[in-house]
């Protein structure tokens, strides 16, 4: 362990902030769909891989788009597939004409989940497909910041041009999430409902049509963060069956239903993970294990606060 330093400390803690907060983002859209229509969509992680997808082919058919539009129109597909998936099938679930609504969700979504990733196999093939960076940086040097194409070092600490981008997405996105919540009417709408949905068809605010906005907003989030990751990772039609469980012990890490739950159990998932598997014994096997560490922070969470980070009782 004579690798260990303060600067190899400072890196994973970094490395870690920076995969966190796009866990953040990618877990924002399935918290939402769970605080406005009380379910868990288990198809969160095909959204995720669909979004990685229409950019692979955006930049493939459009090799002079921006890749920033290409992740914005990632947004917009997946958002409207999410939208037409909640008017065609839980729209009935939200009229009350389903007789068991949660196990008819937790079905109808899975099944959605297996009828996406079976068709992008159909359509793609399996084999794993990798986008080249959307950005060379410039070559700069101020001593403590310094840019060379696809790496930035800042103090000496190489950081992905491309780990650095996606964040920077997650960022913005997380922002404008935030804000569009807080701040404009049909945010409030979406919380009003999130609360009381009775209360809220009251003063004037029909449930279904946050439902169907709901669902749609956060299968876009799960679009975009894909989007913005497919420069990070190897890109496979399964590739979201591992970011749909990340998601999953995230929003209850942070507490069902919350969204400044589920940036925090971003942040910590990705900062445990990345110490985790940077300070274990034996490097070979580091990358393997570092599931593990996250699912054992998830344990030792519960234990402590069963509701999560920001849950209320039942």
């Amino acid at each position: 362990m004579d690798y260990i330093t303060g600067q190899f400390l400072v890196n994973l803690l970094m490395n870690g902030i920076l995969i966190g907060l796009i866990y953040g983002l990618m877990a924002l859209g399935l918290t939402l769909i769970f605080s406005v229509l009380g379910i868990v969509s288990f198809a969160h992680g095909e959204f995720y891989m669909i979004g990685g997808y229409v950019v692979y082919y955006l930049l493939q058919a459009f090799g002079n788009l921006e890749p920033m539009i290409a992740i914005l129109i990632a947004g917009a597909v997946t958002f409207v597939i999410g939208v037409i998936f909640e008017l065609l099938f839980l729209q009935p679930m939200g009229k009350g004409d389903i007789e068991r609504p949660g196990e008819y969700a937790i079905l109808l979504t899975f099944g959605l989940a297996f009828f996406l990733q079976h068709v992008m196999i159909g359509i793609v093939g399996p084999f794993p497909t990798k986008v080249d960076r959307f950005y060379d940086f410039a070559e700069i040097d101020w001593g403590w910041l310094r840019m060379k194409a696809a790496t930035v070092w800042f103090f000496d600490m190489p950081i992905s041009s491309s780990r650095l981008i996606a964040t920077g997405v997650a960022v913005v996105l997380t922002a404008l999430m935030i804000w569009f919540m807080s701040k404009t009417w049909t945010g409030r709408g979406l919380q009003a409902v999130s609360q009381d949905r009775q209360a809220a068809s009251v003063v004037g605010i029909n449930p279904s049509h946050m439902n169907t906005l709901a669902f749609g907003l956060g299968t876009m989030l799960a679009g975009m963060s894909g989007a913005a990751l497919v420069t990070v990772f190897a890109w496979v039609p399964w590739v979201g069956m591992p970011a749909s469980s990340k998601s999953f012990i995230i929003i209850v890490l942070g507490g069902m239903g919350s969204m400044p739950g589920a940036l925090l159990g971003g942040l910590v998932l990705g900062i445990v993970e990345s110490f985790g598997a940077g300070l274990y014994p034996d490097p070979s096997k580091a990358l393997a294990y570092k599931d593990a560490f996250g699912l054992l922070v998830f344990a030792l969470v519960l234990l402590v606060k069963p509701t999560g980070f920001f849950g209320r009782k039942l």
